[in-house]
């Protein structure tokens, strides 16, 4: 029986493509990770900032609920779409002690790309009731 003498290095052949194909899919998978994070995030400050706007709308004294939710509706309609803006309500509340508006919007959370949970992001918005006082 022959035996073939080989080079040391020759044992490693190969090696530099495995690796190479491992870190890459790893950076790739972190990379898609962090634009979700981002794109999730990104949905709720816009939705967070619709509904504030909406409750400081509605807390105008010459406003009411249905102008503050349909101002939260609009805001939200223009920045994502109208699948974001299905749920939103206005109520009356307090408000640090003084009556206020609530804006509560309930949207869709993405956790896969634009698709995720129908109603898995939650946001309220708060102002205090403007008033005219006769003095």
């Amino acid at each position: 029986m022959r035996h073939r003498w080989r080079w040391p290095e020759d044992t490693e052949r190969g090696s530099v493509v495995a690796e190479f194909v491992m870190v890459t899919a790893l950076l790739t998978a972190l990379t898609l990770a962090v634009l979700q994070l981002a794109l999730a995030l990104h949905i709720r400050n816009t939705v967070l900032d619709a509904a504030a706007e909406g409750a400081r709308y509605a807390a105008l004294a010459d406003s009411g609920l249905d102008r503050g939710a349909a101002r939260s509706r609009d805001l939200i309609t223009a920045v994502l779409g109208p699948a974001y803006a299905t749920e939103v309500s206005a109520s009356y509340t307090e408000v640090a002690g003084q009556p206020g508006v609530r804006v509560r919007v309930l949207a869709p959370l993405p956790v896969f790309g634009l698709l995720g949970m129908t109603r898995g992001l939650e946001v309220e918005g708060h102002a205090v009731v403007e008033g005219l006082d006769d003095e």
